[in-house]
Parts: structure tokens; sequence; C-alpha cells
């Protein structure tokens, strides 16, 4: 969660971004989850720079910020191809780069059902891409991405409990009022029907969406935390700012 820490003074005081990031022990594997405040956090999707270059890091990302500002949590946000363009529906300031698949395919994104994480005004939603094309939100940022890993409180159909595809794996969910964002990487090789139960069945998320389990990487500042690894494609990350305090202390 984002809060607000104001000291009164005659210099800058940090925005201070209590990450609410923890780790924890689900089923005999180890779970990094970081909850966002969407009431209070600015959370957004990056992808290239003014030139059109695709960021590929956290770093990058950060250092394109304006001054006084600094890149919060962050994680890598949806399937890319080998010039790290986004395989399916991207949206970035109102932009669309990427237009919606719906269409089966090979690998994971094209496990259907996938979805769409939707990023509005203080809100979010995760969506199944069909019922998304079929009936679109207004998305201030959207990123697709896939297969989904909770849909409507059920887990994805063709999860298996004991399958034995183990990667290190990240995503996201949204809370039942869309007004709470979470960010999850196992911190262990872990199948998709372990990783879906975590946000289902610890979390409570009815819906959650798999980002990756090639290239997953959490940055995560107020924990020390910010995996390494080479360029990536669509980064999700909260923005925090730097803000002057009012240093007036009455005539007393």
């Amino acid at each position: 969660m984002i809060r607000l820490l104001t000291i009164l003074g005659a210099m800058l005081a940090p925005t201070i971004s209590e990450a609410e990031c923890e780790t924890v022990l689900f089923d005999s594997a180890e779970f990094t989850a970081c909850e966002v405040d969407l009431a209070e956090a600015d959370v957004r999707l990056f992808l290239r720079d003014e030139a059109g270059a695709v960021y590929g890091t956290f770093s990058r990302v950060e250092n394109a910020l304006p001054d006084g500002a600094r890149l919060g949590i962050a994680m890598n946000a949806g399937m890319f191809h080998e010039d790290r363009s986004p395989v399916g529906l991207y949206v970035e300031d109102g932009e669309q780069e990427m237009r919606i698949i719906t269409s089966d395919g090979p690998g994971n994104f094209g496990l259907l059902p996938n979805g769409v994480l939707c990023l509005g005004e203080n809100e979010a939603a995760v969506v199944e891409s069909r019922r998304f094309a079929e009936d679109p939100l207004a998305c201030t940022h959207a990123t697709q991405s896939g297969p989904m890993l909770v849909i409507d409180g059920d887990l994805h159909p063709r999860f298996l409990p004991d399958s034995d595809s183990l990667n290190i794996r990240n995503g996201v969910g949204v809370d039942e009022g869309g007004t709470t964002l979470w960010m999850v990487i196992s911190d262990q090789a872990v199948n998709f029907h372990h990783f879906a139960r975590f946000f289902r069945d610890h979390l409570g998320t009815p819906n959650a969406l798999y980002f990756d389990g090639r290239v997953s990487r959490l940055h995560a500042p107020d924990i020390g935390r910010s995996d390494l690894g080479f360029p990536i494609g669509p980064i999700l990350g909260v923005i925090v700012e730097d803000a002057p305090v009012d240093g007036a202390q009455g005539d007393g």
C-alpha cells in the first residue's frame, strides 16, 4: 500500500511507498505478494521511451521519470516478441499499440482463456479476453497475457495439480471491488495450479492473470529487491513522487 507521510520542515520529504510486500509460505512454497491500494497509488504501464525505444529494464524506466519521482513496485507485465513488442492488447496512457488477440495458439499466451489487466482511475479489473473484446472497458492502461489463473473464482480448467512443469512465475490479481491490486511472484519454481491457488485461496482474488514464467522479475526497492536479467517488454509499475513540505510554522 502506498501511503503519504507528511513531515513539516524546510526540506523535501519523499512520498513513502510502504510497499505491502510480504513473503508467504503457501503449500510448501514461498511467494512474494505486493499489495497496492489503487485509491492512493499511481500505477501505470511502460513500454517505450520518447524516442520509441523499448525500456527493457526497471532502471531505464526510473531514469525516464521526471525529477522528484521514482519507480516503486514493478514487474514484467505480459508476453512479448523478440523485439519486445507486446503479443496481445497493449494500451498506454489511452493509446493502443497492439490490438486484442482472441484466437488460441501455441504457448502459454494461447492457452485459452487468457485475459486483460485493465487499469482505470483508482480501479482495476482482470477480464477474460473474449469477454473484453465483446464489451471493452475504458482502460487508461491495459495489457493482455495468458493464461488466466483464476476466472470468477474458478481455476483455469487446463491446470493439473500434479503437473511437473515448474517455473518461477509472476502475475496479478484484483480484489472483488477492483480497488486492490496484487502483484505476485513465486520465489521458487511452482506449477500453474499451485500458482493459481495462491491467488484464489490465499489472496481471495476472484480473477487473476498470469504474466510469465520465463522472465519473471520483481522490483520492490522498499524491501531491497530488484531482479536483474536480459531486457523485457511491458512493465507494470507504481510511480512514487517526492513532494515539498510546507515549512510554515506560524508567527509564534
